[in-house]
């Protein structure tokens, strides 16, 4: 018998839906990207990237800790392209501020403890981190895919995520600016 590949496609998908990796999901090598389980070019990843959020309806951005606490010369330019980036396809702005377990106001940031509850309550169509740790961001992204069926994208600064439908890795200003560029023409016409 011939065992189908797992894709990581938006859910519901179960009570909590199995670790990507279990599943035989492993995270692309440099240079490359994942799209639903697949690994792709980082060119074919960009524009998924970009077409996923110029259609949604409602979309999300949550920055996380490695690009809200400037810790490095290079935050604040990633910063500044993944605001541009939002606010080139019209996305929300959801904080990921930390990680620990606390009482947040689930309409202004993402607790990566329920993101599902997030994104329920606000909407949320398809949904980009950036600035993640990824072995925080992991678990966040299987509750996200048990539990809605939000479309997620990783923008990875040293990996991709094999939870998220869509990640690239080692990003940079270029790439970001590249989906935010593939956006805005999508958009235009």
């Amino acid at each position: 018998m011939v065992q189908e590949t797992y894709r990581v496609l938006p859910g519901p998908e179960a009570y909590l839906a199995p670790a990507a990796a279990m599943m035989g999901v492993m995270p692309p090598d440099s240079g490359s990207a994942i799209v639903e389980g697949s690994v792709v070019s980082e060119d074919e990843a960009i524009a998924v990237i970009a077409r996923k959020l110029a259609d949604a309806k409602n979309p999300a951005v949550c920055p996380g800790p490695l690009l809200i606490w400037q810790w490095d010369d290079g935050v604040s330019a990633k910063a500044a392209a993944v605001r541009e980036l939002a606010e080139a396809c019209g996305a929300k702005i959801l904080p990921m501020i930390d990680y620990s377990a606390r009482r947040i106001r689930t309409d202004m940031e993402i607790s990566p403890n329920h993101p599902n509850v997030t994104i329920l309550q606000n909407d949320i169509d398809v949904c980009l981190f950036a600035g993640v740790h990824s072995h925080y961001a992991n678990y966040a992204l299987r509750l996200i895919r048990a539990r809605t069926d939000c479309y997620t994208i990783v923008l990875g600064d040293y990996s991709a995520s094999e939870d998220a439908m869509a990640s690239l890795r080692d990003i940079n200003v270029d790439k970001i600016n590249a989906i935010t560029e593939k956006i805005k023409s999508l958009k235009r016409g």
